[in-house]
């Protein structure tokens, strides 16, 4: 039943798509971030390549589109290319080149996507629909995540859909971190008292199953995202009301083990988990300065620790998206992914920024929702950086989607701009 489910929805997503190519945008989230052909193990569903699929059906359906849209490029797009050939380059010269070419062509796949986004992405329902459907592709994991935590006492890990990045346990709680701002946007659009009371349980049934994750990077990126959230926001008294709720909530259900282990956050010297960690950044900050192009997507092995690492047979993952890139794709390249972050909270300061000004200046044209994404937008960059820091995450499809939405907003800010000068 669940296969045909699956199969149903996205058939009619293709079919859709062809009329409007940013149904083709909503497809390839829904399959990238829920992953729901994972949920079907048994199926012949779960190894499909739903993703590539939509992603042609997405391109034809834009190729042949009438209403294409003029000025899609903008100046962050290029830093996403600069980053694309570097790490061809680091590719061509890593390490394994022949795992690595896998890596990159999984990353190159993302970076169409997120181009497509860019191109397609252009009215303020498009935008909003595209927000509703990665926090709900997300969310369905957080939502069912967090009841689960409840029902057993947080006794149990929660983990995301199989073979997919937010996989772990870890990965899937900052992943739930990033889209929190989401829904508190969304709570912000809806009178409908039934919408806002859903997105508030899920939103307390997220902060619980990031609880239930056990995770301790996130309970740091909880801590910053959500300051941080609150901060920006302008009802501060039922938003820090609602936080205070979930966590007063979830936390008389973790089990002993779960205060055991945030208690290592402060002794971390003596867990060999937190020190695999600084292992594998050692080896990741001495390969970038042995080798210009670094070693290249997916070194993190045997043989690269005998060279790099203090502690050779403790071989572990980067852990940490600013020390993976700098492992993987050098100095250069950790310069590049840092401009990226830049220009997502950058170019979110100044969409807030042009918004105010345009709603001051022309109050119809009711752009403060573009204003209340962007900020929220922010807050999510703050806990994947936060997050981050502790996860391999880098080349993940999230960050560079809310640098697409930042960049869409611009664009229609810029369009909204122009209607007003010319009217």
């Amino acid at each position: 039943m669940k296969v045909i489910l699956i199969l149903i929805v996205f058939c009619i997503g293709c079919i859709k798509a062809f009329q409007q190519p940013q149904i083709g945008v909503y497809l390839m989230s829904w399959i990238g971030y829920m992953n729901p052909h994972r949920l079907v193990p048994w199926s012949f569903i779960y190894t499909a390549p739903l993703a590539a699929i939509a992603f042609a059906v997405t391109f034809v359906a834009y190729i042949f589109y009438k209403d294409k849209p003029k000025n899609w490029f903008s100046p962050p797009l290029a830093l996403i290319i600069i980053m694309l050939i570097w790490s061809v380059i680091c590719t061509y010269n890593g390490i394994y080149p022949e795992f690595a070419s896998k890596e990159l062509l999984r990353f190159f796949k993302i970076l169409l996507g997120i181009f497509l986004t860019v191109i397609i992405i252009r009215k303020k329902e498009h935008i909003i629909l595209l927000v509703w459907t990665i926090f709900l592709s997300i969310g369905y994991y957080g939502i069912k995540g967090g009841a689960f935590t409840l029902l057993t006492g947080g006794n149990y890990l929660v983990w995301g859909p199989s073979g997919t990045f937010i996989e772990g346990n870890n990965e899937l709680a900052l992943a739930l971190l990033m889209i929190l701002p989401f829904a508190y946007f969304l709570l912000q659009q809806y009178e409908n008292k039934w919408i806002k009371r859903a997105l508030i349980l899920s939103m307390m049934l997220i902060v619980a199953s990031v609880l239930g994750s056990h995770s301790r990077g996130a309970l740091l990126a909880l801590i910053a995202s959500g300051g941080f959230l609150w901060l920006k926001s302008k009802s501060k008294l039922a938003l820090g009301g609602v936080i205070i709720i979930g966590i007063l909530a979830a936390v008389p259900f973790m089990p002993e083990q779960w205060f055991e282990r945030m208690e290592t956050i402060q002794t971390y010297e003596q867990d060999t988990s937190a020190m695999g960690r600084i292992n594998a950044w050692t080896v990741a900050v001495n390969i970038a300065n042995d080798r210009v192009t670094a070693g290249g997507f997916g070194h993190w092995g045997s043989a690269t620790f005998a060279l790099y690492a203090p502690f050779p047979e403790d071989v572990h993952d980067a852990h940490s998206i600013y020390f993976e890139v700098l492992g993987e794709l050098g100095y250069p390249g950790l310069l590049i992914f840092l401009l990226i972050l830049y220009n997502i909270w950058f170019g979110a300061k100044k969409n807030v920024k042009k918004s105010i000004a345009i709603n001051n200046s022309e109050p119809e044209s009711n752009v403060l929702w573009v204003e209340q994404l962007n900020r929220m937008l922010q807050v999510s960059l703050i806990a994947y950086m936060s997050g981050g820091a502790f996860l391999g995450l880098a080349y993940w499809d999230l960050p560079y989607h809310i640098l697409a939405l930042v960049i869409c907003c611009n664009k229609y800010l810029t369009h909204e701009l122009s209607l007003s000068k010319s009217i």
